[in-house]
């Protein structure tokens, strides 16, 4: 590995600037983000996702395999900074850092790009506004087999360190969109893509609808859940039961129960009558 360059002193260009990107106007001005800890990076890494710069404070490393991830970074062409501890928290958005941080390009969500898939399974997220569930939503997209994401009226933003964190590595493999829902629903109805709505206000459980075929789940903003755009356009709509006192679940407990009993209905070559 190249000999890194040592920052010192917290006046440094890069120091502000990895400072800057703890912020959403600093990303949005820059185009980039900030990916922190080892497993957010070396999934980054895995995935092919390119890797600008990269900081590093072996004073927080908590393994033994930091060196080995910084050595592939470095290869291909990212460039090396080691920051001594104070900067390093300075720069760090976890209260408790790893010792690794690495700025990446944001990538360009253009509902033109967006993947067709036969038979597809996908997910819209209306207005989502905590980054945490934003981020747990591409976390069991990805486990579920779901071909793309539609990231609608957006309250937040997709690259915050908190969205990153909570997918654990999710976002560098799901396929995403970012648009308007008028748009989305657009996309779906030209791709012959059904929509499901979970409410209520309805007798028929998620568990009693066919979702082997292209759909797209649909959930809508925490404190509110789905817009009247949606709920009026759905072309299905079900309930999860609830059997104890509590009547809602949290989005992305419920994103999740929607998601995997499609995936197992899939999986089985279940055919709901």
């Amino acid at each position: 590995m190249t000999a890194p360059l040592l920052i010192t002193s917290a006046q440094n260009p890069r120091v502000k600037h990895l400072a800057k990107l703890r912020d959403r106007r600093g990303r949005d001005q820059s185009g980039q983000t900030v990916l922190e800890g080892y497993r957010l990076l070396s999934r980054a890494v895995e995935a092919g996702w390119p890797i600008d710069e990269c900081y590093f404070c072996p004073a927080f490393f908590l393994g033994e395999n930091e060196t080995a991830l910084l050595e592939l970074v470095q290869s291909r062409g990212a460039q090396l900074f080691e920051l001594p501890e104070h900067l390093f928290q300075k720069a760090a958005y976890r209260e408790r850092p790893e010792g690794l941080l690495a700025i990446t390009p944001v990538r360009d969500n253009d509902l033109a790009k967006f993947p067709v898939k036969a038979n597809g399974l996908y997910l819209v997220a209306e207005a989502v506004e905590k980054p945490g569930n934003l981020g747990s939503l591409l976390r069991s997209a990805d486990a579920s087999g779901v071909a793309g994401l539609l990231l609608c009226d957006k309250r937040t933003d997709l690259y915050n360190p908190n969205t990153l964190t909570a997918s654990t590595g999710a976002i560098f493999h799901v396929p995403i969109a970012e648009c308007p829902s008028s748009e989305a629903l657009a996309w779906l109805r030209a791709q012959g893509v059904a929509t499901l709505a979970a409410t209520p206000h309805t007798d028929k459980a998620y568990y009693d609808v066919d979702l082997t075929g292209p759909v797209a789940v649909v959930v809508g903003a925490e404190q509110y859940g789905l817009s009247d755009f949606w709920m009026d356009n759905a072309d299905l709509k079900v309930a999860i039961p609830m059997l104890g006192k509590i009547d809602s679940l949290n989005v992305a407990i419920a994103t999740s129960v929607l998601l995997f009993e499609a995936a197992r209905q899939r999986a089985a070559g279940h055919k709901k009558q």
